[in-house]
């Protein structure tokens, strides 16, 4: 429960919460003022033999009443403030937790329920026991200011009893949340051990075991009546708490009455005391009582829960550490699956690719060519084996350590709305022009600069094409520091002559490149060749390679095939 709680204290903004409290006090003013102007309209009015002093000081107390009214009103209008942006980082925390647990290969089949309805039961139960807690503050706080007004012999007398009462219904939480979650947990036992039971209750009728299937669902119903009994329980004790901290100050001020009147004390002000129990405390210990024992209760049981659903699956522990030395890859038995029932993607996988070598990797559709691109860019961890960048696991690299080693250009590029100078040095803000005209000129963008206005000209993606926003990806990338360039189909969309100009330039700017091929040229155009056939992978020359893999031989056959793409 003190995990639960410290949560949400932590969750409380400073702003929202001030000014929450701000508008408390003109909420608290009918309490404060309640007992005092019940005094003051018997002492001074009524039995004074003036009524309409008496009226007037009821009819301030009613002046009060309406300024509490629009404090409470201002008070839920910012109670949004508060509670929304708490809702907002537990949606996060839980889509998060999904993501990270997909990520490690492990179903998170509860995720639906808790961003449904779990976190909305947190998020209303949240603002409940805001509004209870800090009402029962306010009620406290103006019920001691209008007691000591009156007389501070009558806080000595009704505080104590009231915080022996408040102080037994806080100690209860602790049992209380512990038999709440009991409940839940015996209701979800009962829930499975009824599906078991009615899922077979073929197989019990045909080997007649029908009463064993019945003492097991009885035991687990028999649990779950036990847990409701015990919490049961727990409500009568807060009853008695409630009894403590609200009749027992009642019967304390009545029994005091005459000792009081006799050291002077009018009848008036006993009067005003009771009125600010009966109309101060009672509602606001009942208030608590209840919604504590309700909201306080769910908010910790299901935020409780989703805490622990959505703790971060343990990572595997990085595999070294340290700074790459130089640029080469190495993969040691990587296997992938995307998903822990899922048949691997990649499996064993070995492969070195050494400094400044340009690989082509081919296979079938969906056999994991990109996959094998997110996991050397360390946007995919490896289910087992390591995958190492220049001997430092990619694992174990920050962020913006892989920034710098590598850069991934995917099928569909991405281009932002800005100026065409500005997604062209994106990766490589202090480029100068020159640099930015070479790296142009290279890759083959130099009409599309021209027809775009140049680099000062606003550039608006819906109004490109698929190539022409490859060709500004792959500027992109030249002009990149990364020693490792990475094109997962980048030129898909570019007419043979552009990608082959494309993917000269990146071989001829140093470096090492790795193309996810789309036609059988950039194969042919590569140092070596990586065939994917999803059992096996076979890494050699373009030339040689067609003598050992029946897989390479058929897509070179197949390419082949296709009908030329015309070049004007």
């Amino acid at each position: 429960m003190k995990r639960e709680i410290r949560f949400g204290i932590r969750a409380l903004r400073r702003r929202p919460l001030l000014a929450l409290l701000a508008w408390s006090i003109p909420e608290a003013l009918p309490t404060a003022l309640s007992g005092l102007a019940i005094a003051k309209a018997m002492d001074d009015g009524f039995l004074a033999g003036r009524p309409w002093t008496g009226l007037a000081w009821l009819g301030a107390f009613l002046l009060a009443a309406c300024l509490g009214a629009w404090g409470s009103r201002q008070v839920f209008r910012r109670l949004g403030d508060l509670v929304e942006p708490f809702r907002d980082d537990l949606l996060r925390r839980v889509v998060g937790g999904a993501l990270a647990h997909a990520v490690a290969g492990r179903r998170d089949d509860g995720a639906l329920a808790r961003v449904t309805r779990q976190v909305e039961i947190v998020r209303d139960s949240f603002a409940g026991l805001i509004v209870v807690t800090r009402g029962f503050a306010v009620t406290v706080a103006g019920v001691v200011l209008g007691l000591l007004s009156i007389d501070p012999v009558i806080v000595v007398l009704i505080l104590p009893p009231f915080a022996l009462g408040f102080g037994a219904f806080v100690a209860t939480l602790g049992l209380a949340a512990a038999r709440e979650r009991a409940t839940v947990l015996a209701e979800e036992r009962v829930g499975d051990t009824a599906n078991a039971v009615l899922s077979a209750t073929r197989d019990a009728v045909a080997t007649g075991t029908e009463g064993h299937a019945a003492a097991l669902a009885a035991e687990q119903v028999e649990d779950q009546a036990a847990a409701e009994r015990a919490l049961a329980w727990v409500a009568v004790l807060r009853t008695l708490c409630f009894a403590v901290g609200v009749w027992l100050p009642l019967v304390v001020l009545l029994l005091a009455a005459p000792w009081l009147v006799g050291r002077g004390l009018t009848a008036g002000a006993i009067m005003g005391g009771l009125t600010y129990i009966l109309m101060g405390l009672n509602p606001a210990l009942q208030t608590l009582v209840t919604g504590v024992g309700s909201s306080g209760l769910q908010f910790v049981v299901t935020l409780g829960r989703i805490l622990d659903a959505t703790a971060p699956p343990e990572r595997p522990a990085p595999l070294g550490s340290g700074t790459p030395s130089g640029h080469d890859i190495t993969l040691d038995g990587v296997t992938f699956a995307y998903g822990p029932h899922a048949e691997p993607v990649l499996d064993g996988l070995d492969l070195t690719v050494p400094e400044g070598d340009h690989l082509a990797i081919v296979g079938p559709s969906g056999i994991g060519k990109s996959t094998l691109a997110g996991l050397v860019c360390g946007l995919l961890r490896p289910g087992s084996g390591s995958i190492r960048v220049g001997g430092a696991p990619v694992t174990g690299l920050p962020p913006a350590r892989l920034a710098r080693l590598r850069v991934l250009i995917p099928q569909e590029a991405y281009v932002f709305s800005g100026t065409v100078w500005d997604n062209l040095v994106y990766l490589r803000p202090s480029a100068e022009e020159s640099q930015v005209n070479r790296a142009v000129a290279e890759v083959g963008a130099e009409n599309l600069v021209t027809r775009l206005g140049g680099y000062p000209a606003g550039l608006v993606p819906a109004e490109l094409s698929a190539g022409e926003r490859q060709l500004i990806a792959l500027v992109r990338a030249y002009l990149s520091d990364a020693p490792v360039v990475i094109l997962d189909e980048a030129t898909c969309h570019l007419d043979p002559v552009a990608e082959r100009r494309a993917e000269e330039a990146f071989a001829a700017r140093g470096g090492t490149v790795v193309v996810i091929a789309h036609r059988v040229s950039s194969a042919l155009r590569a140092k070596r060749v990586l065939v994917l056939d999803g059992t096996e992978a076979v890494a050699g020359d373009p030339v040689a390679l067609r003598s050992v893999s029946p897989l390479y031989r058929e897509l070179l056959g197949y390419w082949h095939a296709e009908p030329p793409v015309p070049v004007n």
